[in-house]
């Protein structure tokens, strides 16, 4: 028994090894995926934020054209980063709507007019009661709602240039 109890921090120093080598040799998937994907669109319906553009209902998702919908905020620095992809979405023909969260109609149109306007509608979401029923973890994220008014794919964080076409891809699915 003695013997035994010789070895046992030998043993335990290596089972603890073991499972620090095998963290390191294959991490676990740290990718943060949302629970609503799959599911219709939740129950929203948010006042227009700017003027001139109408805000955010459930009603306007599932009429046969899938969307994007850019979860997003003025005082954002990765939401101005990824403008410029936007706006290129824009051009490529997606049709964009946006959430914005805690902001203000005179900081949405200032940011909009310095960084451009891709979205077609804007919703103020003041108290981020949208955002959480989305989903969405955070500014910026963009989801592509099917034609069915489905949340078809979740995009987390800013879009870049290598994000543009998989987006696009995913929308031409969501048809």
């Amino acid at each position: 028994m003695k013997r035994v109890l010789i070895w046992l921090p030998l043993a335990l120093f290596a089972l603890v090894f073991a499972l620090v080598a095998s963290g390191l040799v294959k991490p676990g998937d740290r990718m943060v995926h949302s629970a609503m994907v799959g599911k219709p669109m939740p129950a929203l319906d948010l006042p227009a934020l700017v003027p001139g553009k109408g805000g955010i209902a459930t009603a306007d998702f599932g009429k046969g054209k899938p969307r994007l919908l850019n979860v997003f905020a003025s005082w954002c620095i990765p939401c101005i980063a990824e403008a410029p992809q936007l706006m290129k979405l824009k051009a490529a023909g997606a049709e964009i709507d946006a959430v914005a969260v805690r902001d203000t109609a005179e900081a949405v149109q200032a940011f909009l007019k310095q960084n451009g306007d891709p979205y077609t509608r804007i919703g103020d979401d003041k108290a981020s009661t949208a955002q959480l029923a989305l989903g969405s973890s955070g500014v910026p994220e963009t989801f592509v709602i099917d034609a069915r008014g489905r949340i078809a794919y979740q995009h987390i964080g800013d879009i870049r240039e290598e994000n543009v076409p998989a987006l696009l891809a995913e929308l031409e699915k969501a048809k």
